[in-house]
């Protein structure tokens, strides 16, 4: 008998110390740190004097942007990856220039297939395999395998090769606010069929099948709804997300909604970029409701310059600079047209109220959000990503994040930056006005680009050429092993044949 009751208090201590080494490694595991959530808001044709923080006489109100800014750090030699839309998309979501794409020029068109192949890792697929929830809601404009019926294309059927094929666990935008078929896409369906026309084709955007009803100044407020809405359905979950909310603003078409319209004084456009930043805002708020923004990483930035076509002398006229102290505007290779804000926040992580100038690429994300997880990636992912992580950690760095940054243009055009340097490479029909010769820019001392220096100084001329040379041979700008550009890419744009800007 006493051996049967020390054998039962054998048994019932076993139980309790298992049962107390469970709770414990419980315990464990729900005090770990969850990896951070990560937030990329791109606005469209935003420029670099558009906002506040980056514009002191900025005539447009942005206290949402600014506010990040404050809380936050701000990069004020930020680059998008092209002076137009789809090329910079690319790059953010695959680390890799779109110049070494068959999109050598401008970009895609209604209806045109992916831009991004379908065995090529994103942003969204990475951070998948490492256990996040993806979404983009927005403007894809990265192109789709639109389903044809005699070759027409129909609206009954799936619509492969979007987000959702690309590693998004979830999709729901326009695709381009100005392009048909005008109706929202959910994953891989069409809410309602385009059954009405667009017939005129303005700045509302080109002709071509339309949702009856379709009401262009609901688009942004829909988006932002979808977005809030998302961020509040993760909050009910453990697991870290990633949302690329890609706006269609200020984009046109230029139609802000009832509650801004004539906000601003000035025109629709800076209405517009108001609705814009309270887009932001929401998002912000969002975040915070649901207690999550001491554990996100939040970025927001903008695809290209502003636009000239869109209401630009209005804005001139009240003294609003979109460039700032840049020349150029969207499409360009002078800095406006790819100089653009940049703010990161994140309360703990980020210094509240720093600024960094540093030269950087909207091709970092890639790097920067596996860095931010402690992921690591093979040589042939992300060819022209680099992580400025350490640059938002405040450490102190003894090289540049970037050997260089590589800029492009909407004619295909391309220029390379270095340090204070920037060598422009000449083509006919450019910004150089059909000079074949580089340019060379001191950006310190002239950020106007007025004087070129390149006939003083031939040794940096030639350096750079080098450097972009071999950047192209070796299809990557990162170290690592010779890759390969997806075609034959020369230097001199007017040689090169691509799609024409919009």
């Amino acid at each position: 008998m006493r051996l049967l009751h020390n054998l039962a208090v054998l048994i019932v201590a076993t139980a309790v110390v298992g049962n107390a080494s469970r709770q414990l490694h419980s315990a464990e595991q729900t005090a770990a740190p969850q990896q951070p959530n990560i937030v990329f808001v791109l606005a469209d044709d935003f420029g670099y004097g558009d906002a506040g923080c980056f514009n002191p006489e900025s005539k447009i109100p942005t206290p949402n942007i600014d506010r990040l800014a404050k809380e936050g750090m701000k990069f004020t030699d930020a680059h998008s990856g092209s002076a137009v839309c789809s090329p910079t998309r690319y790059g953010i979501l695959t680390g890799r220039y779109a110049w070494r794409t068959h999109l050598r020029r401008g970009v895609l068109g209604p209806y045109d297939p992916p831009l991004i192949a379908a065995d090529r890792p994103t942003v969204a697929s990475l951070l998948k395999g490492h256990g996040y929830h993806t979404a983009c809601i927005g403007k894809w404009h990265l192109g789709w395998d639109w389903p044809r019926q005699g070759g027409e294309v129909v609206f009954d059927q799936p619509i492969k090769g979007g987000p959702t094929a690309r590693g998004f666990d979830r999709y729901f935008g326009t695709d381009v606010p100005n392009y048909p078929p005008y109706c929202f896409i959910d994953n891989e369906r069409t809410v309602g069929q385009p059954t009405d026309m667009k017939t005129v084709r303005d700045l509302n955007g080109r002709l071509g099948p339309m949702l009856p009803g379709w009401q262009f100044d609901a688009i942004l407020p829909k988006l932002t709804e979808q977005a809030v809405e998302y961020i509040g359905t993760r909050a009910r979950e453990k697991q870290p997300f990633f949302l690329y909310f890609p706006l269609t603003s200020p984009h046109e078409p230029i139609a802000p909604s009832a509650r801004f319209k004539g906000k601003s004084g000035i025109n629709d456009l800076a209405d517009f970029f108001m609705e814009s930043d309270w887009a932001v805002g929401e998002i912000i708020t969002a975040l915070e409701k649901y207690q999550l923004a001491d554990n996100t990483l939040f970025i927001f930035t903008c695809d290209n310059g502003h636009a000239t076509y869109t209401g630009l002398p209005p804005l001139q006229q009240a003294g609003h600079k979109v460039s700032g102290p840049f020349r150029g505007y969207k499409t360009d290779i002078w800095e406006g047209g790819h100089r653009v804000p940049f703010v990161a926040r994140w309360p703990g992580k980020i210094k509240a109220g720093t600024t960094c100038d540093e030269t950087i690429c909207h091709t970092n994300l890639l790097a920067t959000s596996l860095d931010v997880i402690g992921a690591s990636r093979t040589q042939d992912v992300g060819e022209d990503s680099f992580s400025i992580w350490p640059l938002l950690q405040g450490k102190q760095l003894t090289e540049p994040t970037h050997p260089y940054v590589v800029h492009q243009a909407a004619n295909g055009m391309l220029a390379i930056r270095q340090g204070k340097w920037k060598l422009l490479v000449g083509a006919a029909g450019d910004a150089t006005k059909g000079n074949a010769r580089e340019q060379l820019y001191d950006l310190d001392t002239d950020p106007g680009e007025v004087t070129d220096l390149a006939a003083a100084n031939p040794a940096v001329v030639e350096r750079l050429l080098a450097l972009l040379q071999k950047s192209i041979d070796d299809g990557r700008s990162t170290p690592g092993k010779p890759l390969k550009n997806d075609v034959a890419v020369r230097l001199r744009a007017a040689s090169v044949d691509g799609k024409k800007k919009k």
